[in-house]
């Protein structure tokens, strides 16, 4: 038991957003401790991020509402205190870092809230030195934020918290831009701030296996704005708690439990690394010599060649280097790679956005080099990242309608393929809504929905379940087969999301430095330690339960087991 008085504190905390008539927090207890690192996990709606926005005092000073019970953070009110004065207490990484940014130099913007505070200047340049060199910046002050590495701007955002003094670091959803190894060394700088300062680490997170690559001391699971389970990693993955509120458990603990394992909190699950798989090892080997998967080759022809592309943007810079892939009607293909990697590039090449300097695209045989943009579209298909880039009408039916009525489409025809994509999106039934009471899942739809109604034969989608929970993450994802199946269109996805990688697509593409360095089934890409260094990929969790059991084919043990869950995912249906 923890003797010492809790940094924050909740007591029967409840909080009603003034536009709704059910209350967002239902009675919250909750205490943590100096020095803890606690997680918070929850599908959307749960009720997480508002916790969170308790805690810096953005509720109830931007958010208005009813709000009921105490809160104490480091023995103030935040209500009391206000946004700028709890900052000086509880700073916030947000998951959007472009969002956070203020100042036109990476120095300036780590010194924004001292020079706010009135902090002296000769002061001032030794506090951003010190935090620069914590962080790793110390090579970046004089660099704009917008322009560095998804894993620089996570730091600089956090140092801008940091140079405050702050005791408690709030992250929201910090891993859901980032390539898996930037996530991973997030989750190690965390880890490592924690140890050496005097802070204590809140984090709301969907990537739950990333999160716990290094301790953490509770896993607070809330639904419904309730605390569902407040425990130990090690007591909760014994549990079923995570699946059954829509949570998704790290793939190593959802495969001991496929074999029959019955896991028990003394084998510590919370790290694959570490964990004693001793008393589960046979368990796991029967599991696998019993299953087996049947490959069908594809016979299908060749919808898009690339052969020997290379592009850059100016004389310094080599984006795409001699890239060469083929792929085949009706497959689902994942492109991955560090950030920078020139993901986005090579799709924007294949649609005509920019040309490639050297090299060849064909589809179905045919040169697209005399191909513009326009003609390019009837044929391919790009949903971009955020819905919110792509959607120009108020309207639901207008927005799915746009791209025909420009097209001169006769107004009875683009009624019927317009009616019949939006049923096939499971839309239909909120045809007339507006955009704007639409969910970021919902907007998705509606932005893939106004590209296939096109018809498209090779649909390109980024990163197409960023920052999703589970569920809306399933949702997007099965709804993407389900089109793959009704209608006659090849997908192909820019991902950082290895699961994704995993379970959904037959073949992946690695994408590093500009060169693609593998072209193979997504468990041979994920086994293979050399590749995932090079293209900060994360080794998937199977693959080291595989070697810990015994299993010399750590690959085919992947590839069982997904196709397990493919099969149990059916039935379920």
């Amino acid at each position: 038991m923890n003797t010492a008085s809790p940094i924050i504190e909740f007591s029967d905390v409840s909080f009603k957003y003034r536009a709704q008539t059910q209350p967002t927090l239902k009675n919250i207890n909750l205490k943590i401790y100096p020095g803890q690192k606690v997680l918070i996990a929850g599908q959307s709606g749960s009720g997480k991020s508002t916790l969170a926005h308790c805690l810096n005092a953005l509720i109830p000073c931007s958010f208005a509402g009813d709000m009921s019970g105490s809160l104490r953070v480091d023995g103030k009110e935040p209500s009391k205190l206000g946004v700028f004065g709890m900052s000086q207490t509880v700073g916030t990484v947000l998951q959007d870092t472009d969002g956070q940014f203020i100042a036109l130099t990476v120095a300036e913007d780590l010194a924004f809230a001292l020079e706010n505070d009135n902090v002296p200047q000769e002061e001032m340049v030794e506090k951003v030195a010190d935090v620069a060199d914590k962080l790793e910046l110390s090579d970046f002050l004089s660099n704009a934020p917008g322009a560095l590495s998804g894993g620089q701007k996570q730091r600089v955002s956090l140092g801008g918290v940091m140079a405050l003094d702050v005791k408690v670091l709030l992250f929201d959803e910090p891993l859901a831009n980032l390539d898996p190894a930037t996530g991973k060394r997030t989750i190690a700088l965390i880890d490592e701030l924690l140890k050496r300062e005097d802070l204590t680490v809140i984090i709301i997170e969907h990537r739950l296996e990333d999160v716990l690559y290094k301790d953490v001391d509770r896993i607070v699971l809330m639904e419904d704005g309730q605390i569902v389970a407040d425990m130990h990693p090690d007591e909760m993955l014994c549990t079923d708690l995570l699946p059954c509120h829509g949570i998704r458990e790290p793939l190593y603990i959802a495969a001991l439990k496929a074999a029959g394992a019955k896991l028990k909190p003394s084998s510590h699950p919370q790290h694959i690394e570490t964990m004693d798989v001793g008393e589960y090892k046979s368990k796991v080997k029967e599991w696998f010599e019993s299953s087996n998967i049947s490959r069908m080759k594809s016979m299908a022809d060749t919808i898009l060649s690339v052969s020997g592309v290379s592009f850059k943007y100016d004389a310094s810079r080599q984006i795409i280097r001699d890239v060469s892939f083929d792929i085949k009607r009706g497959e689902m293909i994942s492109l991955v790679g560090k950030n920078g990697a020139g993901k986005s590039t090579l799709a924007s090449l294949i649609c005509g956005f920019y040309k490639p300097d050297s090299g060849k695209i064909s589809f179905y045989g045919q040169d697209l080099k005399e191909k513009s943009i326009k003609e390019r579209g009837e044929k391919i298909g790009y949903v971009m990242q955020s819905p919110n880039q792509m959607i120009s009408k108020p309207m639901i039916y207008e927005e799915v309608a746009l791209g025909l009525e420009v097209r001169g489409v006769p107004e009875n025809e683009i009624k019927e393929r317009v009616n019949n994509i939006l049923k096939i999106c499971g839309l239909y039934p909120i045809r007339n809504w507006p955009v704007s009471a639409l969910s970021f899942g919902q907007k998705k739809r509606v932005s893939i929905a106004s590209i296939l109604v096109l018809d498209p034969e090779l649909l390109i989608l980024d990163e197409p379940t960023a920052g999703q929970d589970y569920q809306h993450y399933t949702e997007i994802m099965e709804f993407l087969c389900d089109i793959r199946k009704k209608l006659p269109v090849t997908i192909m996805m820019i991902t950082h999301d290895m699961h994704l990688m995993l379970e959904y697509t037959d073949r992946t593409l690695v994408l590093t430095d500009g060169r693609l360095l593998m072209d193979a089934k997504p468990e041979e890409v994920l086994t293979n330690d050399g590749i995932c260094e090079r293209a900060y990929l994360k080794r998937t969790s199977l693959y080291d339960l595989a070697q810990k059991c015994d299993i010399k084919e750590a690959d085919e043990f992947v590839a069982r087991f997904i196709e397990s869950e493919r099969a149990i995912g059916k039935q379920e249906k």
